[in-house]
């Protein structure tokens, strides 16, 4: 083998070197992507869970809106129901007196 074989036989092999340096660092690279895609997915499945559950508590919160009676309206119905119940009281003691003067 000749001198020059030699050097052309030692620059295929620094390349040779070289190649499988850039394929193992390339090789790392994918290997750390994956796990990020994964760590990615993880993620997006958490906050569609999420966004899920929100909008469970948003239609649950609107329909208690939606039937919710405020103090005021608790204590109008309070008088209204009072008044009712006065009026019919009125009617049983009218009923009552009608009753007893045709006996």
């Amino acid at each position: 083998m000749t001198n020059d074989e030699r050097r052309q036989l030692k620059n295929f092999d620094a390349k040779v070197r070289q190649l499988i340096s850039q394929f193992n660092i390339t090789k790392q690279e994918n290997a750390d992507l994956y796990t990020e895609l994964e760590r990615k997915e993880e993620e997006i499945q958490r906050l569609q869970t999420e966004l899920a559950q929100s909008r469970h508590d948003y239609s649950t919160l609107k329909l208690a809106k939606m039937i919710e009676i405020s103090d005021a309206e608790l204590k109008e119905a309070k008088q209204r129901i009072t008044r009712l119940v006065r009026e019919v009281n009125q009617c049983i003691g009218m009923l009552s007196t009608d009753f007893d003067n045709e006996q």
